[in-house]
């Protein structure tokens, strides 16, 4: 699959329609984001059943603040919905498929388990899945 193109107006429906979803926040003018890009497309065909997306954050200013975006590159990594993996900095090829295989290898029944027990803990339901779920 080939990379796609995340805008504010197109980010939370691309994240909640996916089972796996990587993110790279990135910008023109950055030079590992420029780096790490054909790591990421490698990736994207590597891995067809993931959506790769990239948002720039220069155009796209809203999300990258909603979700606290400091440093570029940053990736981000969504299964089900629910932000698994966040780090700042360029990953090496390798360091990348360890982070896909990492993901895919997630029982989300357990990430939401440990999710609401967190949230039990702060006295907050903010981490418990909606009722839908």
């Amino acid at each position: 699959m080939t990379t796609i193109e995340l805008t504010d107006d197109n980010f939370e429906s691309t994240i909640n329609d996916n089972d796996i979803v990587l993110v790279d926040f990135w910008a023109s003018w950055c030079g590992p984001c420029l780096q790490f890009a054909p790591i990421f497309e490698r990736s994207s065909k590597d891995n067809p059943e993931i959506v790769h997306a990239k948002l720039d954050t220069e155009a796209q200013r809203r999300i990258p603040a909603a979700v606290g975006i400091t440093a570029i590159p940053t990736l981000m990594a969504f299964r089900g919905g629910v932000l698994v993996f966040n780090q700042a900095g360029a990953l090496p090829a390798a360091a990348l498929a360890e982070v896909v295989e990492a993901v895919k290898d997630l029982d989300m029944d357990e990430v939401r388990k440990e999710m609401a027990a967190q949230g039990d803990e702060r006295g907050d339901d903010t981490a418990k899945p909606s009722p839908g779920e």
